[in-house]
């Protein structure tokens, strides 16, 4: 029998739900995870979940709040967001098969380590195979079977080989590469620059300056990812320049609705978790520590911080000294 027959997913919100879709349409056999019980039995019941409203589960998907079910699959995909995710490793691993390929589905790094999501799960659980899987995709449309296309990494080539051919179908089509910082970088730095993009578009700035921004904002990523290792392709890939034109423009990116709701002066809506902010202050320690000018997300740091205004933070970056491309 073929490998990674069994797929486990953890997270029952949007994003999870989604990938157990991707999964069960590559014909594996699925489970879902919801930490609440109740909310796992609903879904279970009704074949649906309110978090992603219209998509309707396939039948073969199992629902559970029972951690030691995932941790039975071939492979397993953690749907948490960033913050989230070393408690939910940490909640499987004395359960984990050795070696297990456990996938963060998450963009960001960690608030308190710096660390990246490949390394809280080789932290939070040593006996893992971590990976990181990201690209420009929303879960509506993943959900509903609409063509898209992510990266997926390990430093394992074959492994992430492997992994692709698991998860892939006509419709969800991951690359595969062992760069995994390269992945790791665009995902997170994407997200702030997701935030100053939505600034822009809400006080009404117009579309040069919004390509302006986008353009100058993937210059920053790529001088970060290059810093640290990263290669060129993966950069300039799906899970780098890819995922950043994609959440730099629409609204289904909460990042990109939270910097319009801070252009127009507005309260951003609550519920709604745009991983940008978490990320903004760590991102630009990390450019830091690797004497790297970041100077669009360190404004984004700032004003997420209160330590500048949106006037001020424009106004600075309109008034840099001008210089060479690159």
């Amino acid at each position: 029998m073929p490998a990674h027959q069994s797929v486990g997913v953890i997270g029952a919100g949007a994003w999870g739900t989604a990938l157990a879709a991707v999964a069960a349409r590559a014909g594996r056999a699925v489970t879902l995870y919801a930490r609440d019980a109740a909310h796992a039995a609903q879904i279970e019941a009704t074949r649906a979940n309110p978090r992603l409203p219209g998509v309707l589960l396939d039948a073969s998907i199992k629902v559970t709040a029972d951690i030691a079910a995932i941790a039975r699959a071939d492979l397993i995909l953690v749907a948490t967001p960033a913050q989230h995710l070393r408690a939910a490793v940490m909640h499987l691993a004395p359960q984990l098969a050795k070696g297990a390929p456990v996938i963060a589905c998450a963009k960001g790094i960690e608030r308190g380590t710096h660390k990246f999501m490949t390394d809280v799960i080789a932290e939070a659980a040593p006996d893992a195979t971590p990976a990181i899987l990201s690209g420009p995709s929303f879960a509506d449309d993943v959900a509903r079977g609409l063509p898209t296309a992510v990266t997926l990494a390990t430093r394992d080539e074959a492994l992430a080989s492997a992994l692709v051919q698991a998860l892939g179908s006509p419709t969800f089509r991951p690359y595969h590469t062992s760069d995994v910082r390269g992945v790791e970088i665009g995902g997170a730095a994407k997200n702030v620059l997701a935030i100053a993009a939505g600034i822009v578009a809400g006080r009404d700035l117009g579309a040069s300056a919004l390509a302006a921004l986008t353009t100058r904002g993937f210059s920053e990523l790529a001088r970060l990812g290059r810093a640290c290792g990263a290669r060129a392709e993966t950069l300039v890939g799906l899970s780098g320049l890819g995922d950043l034109i994609l959440t730099c423009s629409s609204l289904q990116s909460r990042n990109f609705a939270l910097g319009i709701a801070l252009g127009r002066g507005e309260r951003p809506a609550t519920g709604k978790l745009a991983e940008g902010e978490f990320t903004a202050p760590v991102l630009i320690e990390l450019a830091a520590s690797q004497n790297i000018e970041m100077p669009v997300s360190n404004a984004v740091a700032a004003i997420l911080g209160k330590q500048l205004t949106i006037d001020a933070a424009i106004e600075g970056l309109l008034t840099r000294p001008f210089k060479a491309e690159g």
